[in-house]
């Protein structure tokens, strides 16, 4: 082991540069996936006819498939039909697809679980059922997923680590680059990447509890 050697300012540099593309990717994937999650949770929730039952279809297709398979295809099957995608989007995209699946799960077990009657008073004041939804439901139901969806973000920020299959220059790829320079520097490194993803996620973690700590 050679941490001094792992810990130059240039292999540090080279690092955290990685891990700074880890946050930006999972950043973004977060985003995505929360407004994609939401419309097809609501979606389920209102058991449209037709519509509710295809999204709970490709819902159910997507988050029984490995998010690896998903990176890989949208990654580098798609590429070899035409379809150019940047490594980058092409995490995000995959991230973003197959999270959005997770929480749109997520948003519909958080709007089943209010309560009836509250949605009935909300009714009976005359709101429509969509302002009811907007306006009662959403807003209670919101409170109650906020823990399992930082949860799930938790994850999604470890599982951006799988773009190393399309050589995304995240920080798991830069460990493997810096590592093939010098074995030396292989613990080091990891070593690194361990404090860098627990520190954010124990972040994540607490204010998870906090959340939790809240609810009614």
């Amino acid at each position: 082991m050679d941490f001094i050697g792992a810990y130059s300012w240039p292999n540090l540099r080279y690092l955290l540069h990685g891990f700074l593309i880890t946050l930006q990717v999972a950043g973004l994937s977060i985003v995505f996936s929360f407004v994609i999650g939401t419309l097809l949770g609501t979606v389920r929730y209102t058991r449209a006819p037709v519509i509710s039952r295809l999204t709970a279809f490709v819902v159910d297709i997507i988050r029984n498939l490995p998010l690896l398979l998903i990176i890989f295809f949208i990654g580098i099957v798609l590429p070899q039909t035409g379809i150019k995608i940047p490594v980058f989007w092409a995490a995000v995209i995959g991230l973003s697809i197959f999270e959005g699946a997770m929480v749109a799960e997520i948003v519909r077990s958080g709007l089943v679980s209010v309560d009836k009657g509250q949605i009935e008073a909300a009714r009976s004041s005359g709101l429509s059922y969509f302002q009811t939804l907007r306006h009662v439901v959403m807003p209670l139901a919101l409170r109650r997923m906020s823990p399992p969806l930082v949860s799930q973000f938790i994850s999604l920020l470890k599982d951006s680590s799988l773009a190393v299959i399309i050589s995304l220059p995240e920080l798991m790829h830069n460990i493997q680059i810096l590592s093939g320079s010098n074995y030396r520097y292989v613990i080091p490194a990891l070593l690194l990447a361990s404090v860098l993803y627990f520190t954010v996620n124990y972040l994540l973690s607490i204010a998870a509890r906090r959340l939790e700590a809240r609810q009614p």
